[in-house]
């Protein structure tokens, strides 16, 4: 196995995300996110199942919940201490290891069922490397499953909500898409919010490709993509003369992307 030393801008805020996953209610992550999970990757008791990039493990330990044997990796040793710690709290037994995410040789070939990639393919540079070693260790017709950013309407830095004055209507408003861009971006929704760690400034790079660039990576790699699905917001607006053309066009506009991929013998 790869040994890991390198402090990872995650890490560094690995108290304040898992505060946020665990104790904030409402969250994209346990009311969107998890719920379409269950329904799509179809846990069955006994499931080998890895959960790449799996930050303080809320999602590990939902699948070990429905009758998974759950792995857990990501390469950050703080949020896998975090993820340790809590697993052992609610005496759930999941293998977590650090590692890249492009670096799974502590996975036996064809040893897994499922393997799922939450929020976390947009911020890493050898996406190639990660699906490489995803078919490398999954079973012959085992699933990779993807949810992400969904890269046509959520570009960093590249795409926001604007108001049309004159026909009162929200819209969403995109600046670039077919052009992959490297972004470095401040990790924190809002400064104002109260969760803010002391060092308000941390940073993390993500990445924006075009929807294009997944199918072809994954076809390159070994895949066939057989679903795709796309989440809009559960979420509505407060009280207010613009909530009503909110909620209107948060249910036109999906926010995330949901990939399904099988693997090819």
């Amino acid at each position: 196995m790869k040994k890991v030393n390198q402090k990872t801008s995650w890490g560094r805020v690995a108290e304040w995300y898992s505060d946020l996953l665990e104790k904030e209610e409402g969250t994209y992550q346990k009311e969107l996110i998890l719920p379409n999970l269950v329904r799509l990757m179809d846990i069955k008791k006994g499931d080998a199942v890895l959960d790449l990039a799996c930050g303080q493990g809320f999602f590990s330990r939902e699948l070990y919940k429905l009758g998974a044997k759950v792995m857990g990796v990501d390469i950050s040793r703080e949020l896998i201490s975090l993820a340790e710690k809590i697993g052992g709290e609610e005496k759930i037994e999941i293998d977590y290891k650090v590692s890249s995410a492009d670096n799974l040789s502590f996975i036996k070939d064809n040893s897994l069922d499922k393997i799922v990639i939450v929020l976390a393919i947009q911020n890493i540079d050898n996406v190639s490397g990660v699906f490489r070693e995803c078919k490398r260790i999954l079973k012959p017709s085992g699933k990779l499953f993807l949810v992400l950013n969904h890269p046509a309407f959520r570009i960093p830095k590249q795409s926001s909500w604007e108001w049309d004055e004159k026909n009162k209507s929200q819209y969403r408003r995109v600046d670039q898409y077919l052009s992959e861009s490297k972004i470095e971006i401040q990790m924190h929704p809002s400064a104002s919010s109260g969760r803010v760690p002391a060092n308000k400034a941390e940073m993390t790079i993500s990445f924006h490709r075009p929807l294009q660039y997944y199918f072809k990576l994954l076809g390159k790699n070994g895949f066939a993509v057989d679903r795709l699905e796309e989440w809009n917001s559960h979420k509505k607006s407060q009280h207010g003369p613009r909530a009503k053309a909110e909620d209107k066009i948060r249910k036109e506009i999906p926010i995330f992307m949901f990939l399904e991929a099988i693997k090819l013998k």
